[in-house]
């Protein structure tokens, strides 16, 4: 009898022994996660190092404002990229540039977002309220400039070189302007562009000042009006000012401005339009030539995989054409000049080998003067003194002291019809 039992035992020994070989050892030829169906070479559970976070953004309007749109298609981007679900991506559209920012902040702290984005140049300071309030939570903010002096380990500002994507798209209207003196539709001396602003600040201006730059090195007798609306979103005021610069003998528009108004009054008009933060060729299939933008994906990327790594976000981050932060739409050959595609080719791989500077300071004057010296508000105050020299080499450093622009220096050839 105990010989049975031994027998017994014996067998029952091995049968868990085989077992457990079989729930153990797996081969690393095939490896696979259950889980998540992620190739493992190691023969361990990879973990989805997204899994718990959670990011909450807050847009200045909703998709009918073209510079909300584009953020709100590179959220969705990021979100697809990086395989986040719904739940992990909460958004907040129509959010004004007051204390409903700093509710909308708390709000999505208190849901357990990680991170809190925000996107319009007046929410800075109720993201900064926010911050301080939650130290746990990482802010960000597009636009901003106070990061860097602020010194919160959980606040910082993005920005992205669109002055060379600016650069870029004033390329492309002023090979228009060419086309159109060729054809006899006006003179050399009568080429003027109009450029529908929202407000006279450094990002606008440096903006509109690169645009013109890039029209001016291949339509030397170029001009340019630029008329602000005092908003960065209403209709009618861009439409009717872009009406009033066609009027004023423009014969061609641009903007920093976030409606279709100044677009459709391009089309309505049959005057080009240069468009800003995405094509609207849609609208406007006869007049739109082209469109700049800061591509955010990359930037969404990058904070959420800082967050998941335990990586510090930069306080002032800031990337250009050669990290994918600045594009071109498709250009609309309806409505450009013949050879642009070509042209724009040509100039973006001299700004990416640094062959070209946007403000070479030998391609503008200021008072009939080379700029050769100039201290800009980089540590802003409520007073804007200039604080950092930025003029050196040859050429106006932009963007390379804090992400956010900070030329705002009034050149020869742009007219301010209501500064």
């Amino acid at each position: 009898m105990k010989k049975f039992l031994s027998i017994v035992l014996v067998l029952v020994m091995l049968v868990s022994c085989v077992a457990a070989f079989s729930a153990c050892g797996k081969t690393n030829d095939n490896d696979t996660d259950t889980d998540t169906g992620v190739a493992n070479d190691t023969g361990s559970a990879e973990v989805n190092k997204y899994a718990d976070i959670k990011i909450g953004f807050i847009f200045l309007h909703d998709e009918k404002s073209t510079y909300d749109l584009n953020f709100i298609r590179a959220a969705e981007a990021a979100k697809v990229a990086l395989g986040l679900s719904d739940d992990q991506v909460i958004i907040k559209t129509n959010i004004d540039e007051s204390d409903d920012c700093y509710e909308a902040a708390a709000d999505l702290a208190d849901m357990g977002c990680d991170i809190v984005f925000a996107d319009s140049f007046g929410h800075e300071d109720f993201m900064i309220k926010a911050a301080r309030e939650f130290p746990n939570v990482q802010f960000c903010h597009a636009t901003g400039t106070k990061a860097h002096t602020e010194g919160l380990a959980n606040f910082h500002n993005a920005f992205a070189d669109i002055y060379e994507g600016r650069y870029l798209a004033g390329v492309a209207a002023g090979l228009k302007l060419n086309e159109m003196i060729a054809n006899g539709e006006f003179t050399a001396e009568e080429a003027k562009i109009g450029y529908v602003g929202a407000f006279p600040y450094a990002e606008v201006k440096s903006g509109y000042t690169s645009f013109y730059l890039g029209a001016k090195s291949v339509c030397p007798s170029v001009v340019m009006d630029v008329q602000f609306t005092g908003s960065w979103y209403d209709a009618n005021a861009e439409r009717e000012t872009a009406i009033a610069l066609i009027n004023g003998g423009c014969k061609l528009i641009s903007q920093h401005a976030d409606s279709m108004g100044a677009p459709g009054a391009c089309e309505e008009n049959n005057v080009p339009n240069v468009s800003y933060n995405g094509s609207t060729v849609a609208d406007c299939p006869n007049t739109f030539i082209v469109s700049s933008a800061i591509n955010w994906q990359p930037y969404f990327e990058y904070i959420v995989n800082c967050v998941a790594d335990g990586e510090t976000i930069a306080a002032d981050w800031c990337a250009g054409i050669e990290e994918g932060s600045v594009v071109l739409s498709a250009i609309n050959e309806a409505a450009a000049a013949e050879g642009t595609a070509a042209k724009l080719e040509e100039v973006k791989k001299a700004l990416a080998d640094g062959t070209l500077k946007v403000f070479d300071t030998a391609n503008f004057t200021v008072n009939g003067e080379t700029l050769t010296s100039y201290m800009a508000d980089v540590d802003t105050d409520a007073a804007y003194t200039g604080d950092t020299e930025v003029v050196s080499d040859g050429y106006f450093h932009e963007s390379e002291y804090r992400s956010a622009p900070y030329f705002d220096v009034n050149i020869d050839g742009i007219t301010l019809l209501n500064n």
